[in-house]
């Protein structure tokens, strides 16, 4: 089964002085402005890593639910932010670490049993199979047993 979804983006002028909007699917980003502006000078709007950040953060705090479920676990709150690290290399722009901070309360498990939960699903999410850089995870708090 291949699950699709698509996102569209528009680029309006060339370089510093272009402007962008970009939409999704689901209506989440509706025409939402983009460009160097708001990548680069903290300007109004979005960006990719803004983006990419938030898929990660997503996806992993979603394949950790649901690997704990799959333990058993019916209780609990997740919360993680993901920072996406953009470096100049070159001539251009690398991504080079997505860096995934959790907060956690999951009643009934122990904390060796939740850090390698967290990490399985750090590994195993798709997104961060996608990217191809440094993922860390730093447990930020953790309520357990």
């Amino acid at each position: 089964m291949a699950i699709i979804n698509w996102a569209t983006a528009t680029y309006e002028g060339l370089g510093k002085d272009g402007k962008g909007h970009v939409s999704t699917q689901s209506g989440a980003l509706k025409d939402q402005p983009y460009g160097f502006n708001t990548r680069f000078e903290d300007k109004q709007g979005t960006n990719p890593e803004e983006q990419i950040a938030a898929a990660h953060a997503s996806c992993f705090t979603m394949a950790l639910s649901f690997g704990l479920a799959k333990q058993g676990f019916s209780k609990g709150s997740l919360s993680s932010k993901a920072s996406i690290t953009l470096v100049k290399d070159g001539d251009g722009f690398t991504i080079t670490k997505s860096e995934i901070k959790l907060d956690a309360k999951v009643p009934g498990i122990s904390g060796e049993e939740f850090e390698k939960a967290a990490v399985e699903a750090k590994l195993t999410c798709p997104i961060s199979r996608l990217l191809n850089c440094d993922t860390t995870l730093d447990i930020m708090s953790f309520e357990g047993s």
